[in-house]
């Protein structure tokens, strides 16, 4: 199959023991993109003959049913992605019943086989060790299991990277949630970081309300004794959403 598309990837040292001289590949995110955006993309690329205001009426509709049918307990297989609803957390005894506080509920998406086609042309352009060693790999919301994903206000979540120790007298260190939508800034209280690692770092994540967001830590860590006079910041460029 014949190159159609091209990402870009940094790697990034495997920090966990038994794994030194080895590098994972993160693609290089382009920013995230609305039901509005792919079909404005659609109309000028000559993928459809509809109107994009028209598409996009039909795409939310869809959704809008998709989501309806998938809270009565139906499956979806769109050729492209297959949903379904999933159960999260343990029962103790056979008569034990859902629990919000204890059980979750939430939407799983696995790639179809339309998809896996589409991927056959992608070309990966490897752009080298991302620098400085100071980066975020991924954020796991703890109470869903969501990675790089939807993160639960008021529940843990883990923040995985390097050099991410927050450090630093320097007012702005912390850890940061930024609305995509109008860059609020929302910092995590110091009492809610509750682990501080430099690969690692267990945060309560914030009373944040429904949007999309990315994390970033802000902190003058080095990894060695010293501290640098002035707080970097990792931003990780993953969309992160609540509900």
């Amino acid at each position: 199959m014949p190159v159609l598309h091209t990402i870009k990837a940094w790697l990034y040292k495997n920090l966990l023991e038994g794994n030194k001289n080895k590098y994972t590949a993160l693609v290089k995110a382009e920013r995230s993109l609305s039901v509005r955006d792919i079909c404005a993309s659609a109309v000028e690329r000559g993928g459809t003959d509809a109107g994009a205001s028209d598409m996009e009426y039909a795409v939310d509709a869809f959704l809008k049913e998709m989501a309806y049918l998938l809270c009565d307990g139906f499956s979806v297989n769109t050729g492209w992605y297959n949903a379904s609803i999933h159960i999260r957390g343990v029962f103790t005894s056979p008569d034990e019943p859902f629990d919000p506080a204890k059980h979750s509920i939430a939407v799983v998406f696995h790639q179809g086989k339309d998809m896996r086609k589409e991927l056959i042309g992608v070309n990966v352009d490897i752009a080298g060790e991302a620098g400085a060693g100071f980066f975020i790999t991924g954020v796991v919301d703890l109470r869903t299991g969501s990675v790089n994903g939807m993160i639960t206000p008021g529940r843990n979540a883990a923040i995985s990277g390097g050099k991410v120790k927050v450090q630093g007298d320097d007012p702005s260190c912390g850890v940061y949630f930024v609305n995509a939508a109008d860059r609020a800034r929302v910092k995590v209280d110091a009492a809610d970081l509750v682990e501080n690692q430099y690969n690692r770092l267990l945060i309560i994540t914030p009373p944040l309300p429904a949007g999309t967001y990315h994390v970033e830590v802000t902190t003058q860590y080095t990894g060695g004794s010293k501290i640098l006079k002035a707080p970097r910041t990792a931003v990780f460029d993953r969309p992160l959403t609540v509900t």
